[in-house]
Order: structure tokens, then sequence, then C-alpha cells
């Protein structure tokens, strides 16, 4: 997600919590964390009224749009050009992914967020209006209930974004199914925890065997190669705490960093250059004196660790800089890995 948008979320969000006690925010807060951190879908909306759906505005709102700004910009790496359409967002809530993809693809494009909470469709069509971005101010949203059955209208880009968790398996599935059918990308980011990393990839199993093919964080579409219950894929993308952000968190530090796990995969012909990293950095990168150890996700090997020396220079150089998350070689390298 790019600067000015990101600063375009925070001021709608410092705007709409002026003159909030972050107190009364406090027991919102803890509720909605409670959720986030559990197992169990519920069989209701988690934000049940606007006191909730601002709480989770306030708590979880920037930290998602960064984790799913830092999905779409790897799939906009691996299709240089390309642009979505339109958009539809499952489960969007509040609209972080909207932001995060108007951040990504600046731009007017028609957008529905549908989502069951109506207060968090209320809160997010009003931090959304007046926002002075085309990509903003015309989103339609819907509210319907994601459940088993569902069928979609086409689109070019599907996301679906923290909201695995609170449906129930046979919801999943059908959210997956239904996305892959609408013939455009789908993008689906979970909390970068083991339960959530397991959602992720029965929905990559499904994507892929509807046709899709993945584009990242993958370099490919066979099987993950991690053995269930001994690790999981996420990544982190950092996030900036405002004073307020901070108070209602509880949290002194100025940023946070947010773990997530996430899938894109695109139907074939949907762009004509699709480009998969060739390997996929999946643990942060170690130093050591004169050499760097990449822990790589490739394709054929699975799981291997590769060692850059100060031998090959510009590789060396390239490692040293390398973090995690990203392709190996990085955009522009020529070697393979070791």
């Amino acid at each position: 997600m790019n600067t000015t948008t990101d600063d375009r979320l925070r001021g709608a969000l410092d705007a709409l919590l002026d003159g909030l006690p972050p107190r009364q925010l406090s027991g919102a807060v803890e509720r909605l964390m409670t959720h986030y951190r559990g197992r169990t879908p519920t069989g209701a909306p988690i934000l049940r009224d606007r006191a909730d759906a601002v709480a989770y505005a306030a708590y979880r709102m920037p930290a998602t749009a960064i984790a799913v700004g830092a999905a779409l910009g790897e799939l906009a790496d691996r299709l240089p050009g390309w642009a979505p359409g339109s958009h539809l967002d499952l489960g969007g809530g509040t609209g972080a992914a909207v932001w995060a993809v108007a951040g990504t693809w600046p731009g007017g494009r028609p957008v529905t967020v549908l989502d069951w909470a109506g207060p968090a469709l209320d809160l997010g069509r009003e931090l959304c209006h007046g926002a002075r971005d085309e990509a903003l101010e015309a989103v339609s949203w819907r509210q319907e209930r994601i459940a088993s059955g569902l069928r979609l209208p086409p689109a070019g880009l599907v996301t679906a974004s923290y909201v695995l968790g609170e449906l129930t398996e046979e919801a999943r599935d059908a959210l997956a199914d239904a996305a892959a059918a609408t013939g455009g990308a789908v993008v689906i980011a979970e909390p970068g925890t083991p339960d959530g990393y397991l959602r992720v990839i029965r929905a990559r199993d499904r994507l892929v065997a509807a046709g899709l093919r993945v584009l990242a964080p993958c370099p490919h579409s066979d099987r993950c190669p991690i053995e269930a219950g001994t690790d999981w894929c996420h990544f982190a993308a950092r996030v900036a705490r405002s004073s307020l952000h901070r108070r209602v968190k509880g949290g002194e530090l100025p940023y946070e960093d947010e773990k997530f796990s996430y899938v894109a995969a695109v139907p074939p012909g949907l762009a004509p250059d699709p480009r998969p990293a060739a390997s996929r950095i999946v643990r942060r990168p170690q130093q050591r004196k004169g050499q760097v150890l990449l822990d790589l996700c490739t394709t054929g090997d699975g799981l291997r660790r590769t060692t850059v020396t100060k031998r090959d220079r510009d590789a060396y150089r390239a490692a040293r800089d390398a973090e995690w998350g990203e392709p190996w070689p990085p955009p522009g390298g020529e070697r393979a890995p070791d």
C-alpha cells in the first residue's frame, strides 16, 4: 500500500476516533483480541454494533490494510503491467482491503464489499466518504452472509482478508470455490498463526484444484512442502502506530509487526506474462561472518537452505539486504539458488 493511501486511511481513522476516550474502546478491543486469537467460528457477526466496528477500526484496520497491501504488492510484481478492472472484497467489513487495493493500483474501478455485519459496512462507507480518491468513493457496500451455495459475479480481483476464521469449514470452502469461479485473480490473507496458515493452505488447495495458478508467495502450485503441525508459512509487515492507536492497544512502541499468511492465485490467461518468483525467502535471513544463510521455498526442491558467501560479491551484497518474504534471487538477478 503506498504512502499516500496509508496516510489517507490514518487520517480517516484519526477523525473517526477523535474525542473518543481509549477506555471506552478497551472492552470491545479485548473481546476482539479474544476472538482474533481463537479457533472457533461464530454463529453471529463479530462486529455487532457501531462500538464494535469502531473498536475494530482502531485495533485491526491499519494492520490488516498493510498486510493485505503487502500480499497485493507481491501479486503486482508477478503481473507487471496488469491492474484489476473490478474488485470484489469478501467479508470486507470496514474495507481494509479496499484501501489496500487503491494503494496498489490507483484509479477508479467498480468495487463491491460483501459482509454480513451491517455496522462494519456502515463504518466502512463512512471512512471512504470524502477520501478524495476515485478508487474509494464509488464503493458498493452489500450485506450478505457467506455460506454454502455462494455465487459471485465476475470480477477482476477477489480479496478475502482475515475472514476465514469467522466461517465454518463448509463456508470457507464455498468462499474459495466461488472466488475461483469469478475469472479473476484471488488473494486470501489470514493471521500469521498456525491455524491461519492451515486455513490459507486449504483455500489454496481448492484454488489450484479449480485450475488457478499460484503466483505468491509460493514459487509453484505444487503441494506446500511444509508438514502441517511442524511449522507454518507466514510473513511480517511493519505497521506504524499513532499515539491513540498505542493507547488503545496498550503498547509503547511506535510500530508493530503484523504476522500474516496469504495466497495469491490467477486463472489461466488472466495476464500475458506472469512471472512467478524463482524461490521465496521463508524465514529471516541469518547473517554470519562472511556469509548469509537463506531458507527458501523453491520450485521442484521444496524447502532448502542456501549459503551465500563473499566469494560471490553481487549475490552476497543482495543477500545481506534481503528480507523475510522476498523473492530470491531479487528482481533482475540471474542466479538460481545454489
